[in-house]
C-alpha cells in the first residue's frame, strides 16, 4: 500500500498550532485543532518592471553583470565602442574603458569589485577570444578563451566562469563550454543543442548553470551540474537574443526576438519549470541583462541603440494555510 511516507520522503510531522517550518504542499497534523493542514503561496502582487534611468551611452549588443538591479556594470556593444558604466540603482556613471572596443563580448562578475568580459566582434566583424579582468576600476588582459565566439552565454565571477555556445559569423554555431579558474580557460562538456545568440543565468557558477534560447527561435534550456549538460524544461516561448538573470535555481527569462518581432515576455525559473510573468514595459531584444536571482534584475540597451533601463521586482508572496478536511 502506498503510504505519505513512501511518496513524499518524510512522515507527516505532528505540531500544535501552525506549523513555521512547512514548505509548498507539505501535510502536517495540527494536534490542537485536531486537523490535518498543508498550506501553499498566494500570489499578492504581481511582479513589475519599472523604468530605471538612461545609460550614458546607447548601445545594443552589450555586455553586462551584477547582483541586483540597484548594482550593474554594462561594457562595450554596438556600434563598436569599449565604453564601460556602472549603475548604483538610481544613475549611470561612466568608468574605465575596455582595452578593446567590441560587440557581442559577454561579461560576468560584479560591478565594485571584479568582472570579467570574454569574447565578442572587433571591428569590421572579426570574432575574438580576448578575455579582460576588471578590478573596480580598470581592465586588464588576461588568458584568451579557447574558441573564439560571439554572443557566448556568461555566468559565474571573475575567478570562476563559464562560457557557453555562442557563434561565429559566417561560420557554425558553437556548442563549445569553457570555464575559468582565474587564470586559464579549460574546454569542457559540449552543449546539447545550438544556442546561439541565447541567454543564461548570469550569476551561476561553473557548477550550476542554466543556457536557454536562442536562434532561430529556440526555447530549449539546458541545465550545467559541473560535467555534463542536460535538457530540462523548455521556455514557454521560444525566442533568440534575449536577456537573462538569476542562478540555476532562480532565473529569469526577458525579452528576445520571437521570429516576427521584438517581445516583452518575461518568464520566471523556479529550479524545474518556467512560469511566464508581467511583460516588459518596452519589448526589447539584444541588450543586456542582470542580476543574482529572479527576483531583481535589470535590463538595458537594445536595437536600435538605446540607452533605455527597465528594472525588475519580483511578485510578492504571502501563505494561505488550508485544513485538509
Amino acid at each position: 500500500m502506498t503510504t505519505y511516507k513512501g511518496t513524499v520522503g518524510t512522515a507527516v510531522v505532528n505540531y500544535a498550532g501552525d506549523y513555521p517550518g512547512a514548505v509548498e504542499g507539505e501535510l502536517w497534523y495540527d494536534s490542537t485543532n485536531k486537523d490535518f493542514k498543508y498550506q501553499y503561496p498566494n500570489v499578492t502582487s504581481a511582479g513589475s518592471w519599472r523604468t530605471g534611468n538612461n545609460m550614458n551611452t546607447a548601445r545594443a549588443g552589450l555586455s553586462s553583470c551584477g547582483g541586483t538591479k540597484d548594482s550593474a556594470l554594462v561594457a562595450g556593444g554596438e556600434p563598436f565602442t569599449a565604453n564601460t558604466e556602472e549603475y548604483d540603482g538610481t544613475s549611470w556613471t561612466e568608468v574605465a574603458n575596455l582595452n578593446t572596443a567590441r560587440r557581442s563580448n559577454s561579461t560576468v562578475g560584479t560591478n565594485t569589485e571584479a568582472a570579467l568580459s570574454f569574447g565578442g566582434n572587433t571591428p569590421p566583424n572579426t570574432t575574438v577570444a580576448i578575455n579582460e579582468s576588471w578590478n573596480g576600476s580598470a581592465w586588464t588582459e588576461v588568458g584568451d578563451l579557447n574558441a573564439a565566439g560571439r554572443a557566448r552565454v556568461g555566468s559565474g565571477t571573475y575567478t570562476a566562469a563559464i562560457a557557453s555556445g555562442g557563434g561565429v559569423p559566417g561560420g557554425s554555431n558553437l556548442r563549445n563550454a569553457e570555464t575559468w579558474n582565474g587564470s586559464a580557460w579549460t574546454e569542457v562538456g559540449d552543449l546539447n543543442a545550438d544556442h546561439y545568440y541565447a541567454a543564461g543565468t548570469t550569476y551561476g557558477t561553473t557548477t550550476a548553470t542554466l543556457v536557454f534560447g536562442g536562434d532561430p527561435t529556440l526555447a530549449i534550456t539546458e541545465l550545467w551540474n559541473g560535467s555534463a549538460w542536460t535538457e530540462v524544461n523548455d521556455l514557454n516561448t521560444g525566442r533568440r537574443v534575449l536577456m537573462g538573470a538569476g542562478i540555476s535555481t532562480s532565473g529569469l527569462a526577458f525579452g528576445g526576438y520571437d521570429g516576427s518581432a521584438a517581445t516583452g515576455k518575461t518568464e520566471l525559473w523556479n529550479g524545474s519549470s518556467w512560469t511566464e510573468t508581467t511583460d516588459m514595459a518596452t519589448a526589447r531584444y539584444e541588450g543586456g541583462g542582470a542580476g543574482a536571482t529572479n527576483g531583481s534584475a535589470i535590463a538595458m540597451g537594445g536595437p536600435p541603440g538605446t540607452s533605455a533601463t527597465e528594472e525588475w521586482t519580483a511578485p510578492v508572496t504571502s501563505t494561505v494555510t488550508f485544513t485538509a478536511s
